[in-house]
């Protein structure tokens, strides 16, 4: 009789045990969002507890040229568009950069609240001599990327600094800061 007890048992066990397993295996851990090929993604991005770049580079060639987080304009149009964290990087050498990582903090001016951001752009390079603009808003096409939507950025009424970090294979990091002024959230540009 107590071998009839046991042997159900045993297989709840054994199968709660596989199972188990099975979820810890099949459960990503969380990370950025990257982006394809073409310099766009519609995945989502979550805040990091620290900034994973690892970039001990002293050659100088990448540089930040504005960043913005309001009063934004379309880099191709010049007509204003819908505030979003933009940042306009120029390559100052003579080779293509690849592998670009972009690290940002934002931080609540009034509350002291921050979050942090982490993305590898994957796919993205940047031609010698070449500038571009990334966008971080979610939007499609190339040079837009992912955007919390839920962020300080977004949700506080109150400024919001930004310290941005961009990387590239071979080449400095290059840094930036930007700001969001205070306010019930995107006004007439």
């Amino acid at each position: 009789m107590k071998k009839r007890l046991l042997v159900p048992i045993a297989l709840i066990a054994s199968l709660s045990v596989i199972g188990l397993a099975g979820c810890q295996a099949a459960s990503p851990a969380p990370t950025s969002s990257q982006a394809a090929g073409t310099g766009s993604s519609t995945a989502a991005v979550l805040p990091v507890d620290s900034n994973p770049i690892v970039n001990a580079s002293s050659v100088v060639g990448l540089t930040v040229v504005s960043a913005a987080a309001e009063d934004n304009v379309d880099p191709s149009t010049n007509a204003a568009i819908s505030d979003r964290l933009q940042v306009t990087v120029r390559n100052d050498t003579t080779n293509e950069l690849s592998s670009f990582e972009v690290y940002y903090v934002m931080k609540d001016v009034t509350t002291g609240q921050s979050e942090a951001y982490y993305q590898a752009l994957t796919g993205f390079t940047l031609a010698a001599g070449a500038t571009t603009t990334l966008s971080f808003d979610g939007e499609a096409g190339a040079g837009h990327f992912p955007e919390n939507t839920f962020s300080i950025y977004r949700s506080s009424k109150n400024q919001v600094d930004f310290t941005i970090e961009v990387s590239a294979a071979g080449v400095q990091v290059a840094n930036a800061t930007a700001t969001k002024g205070s306010g019930e959230g995107d006004a007439a540009d």
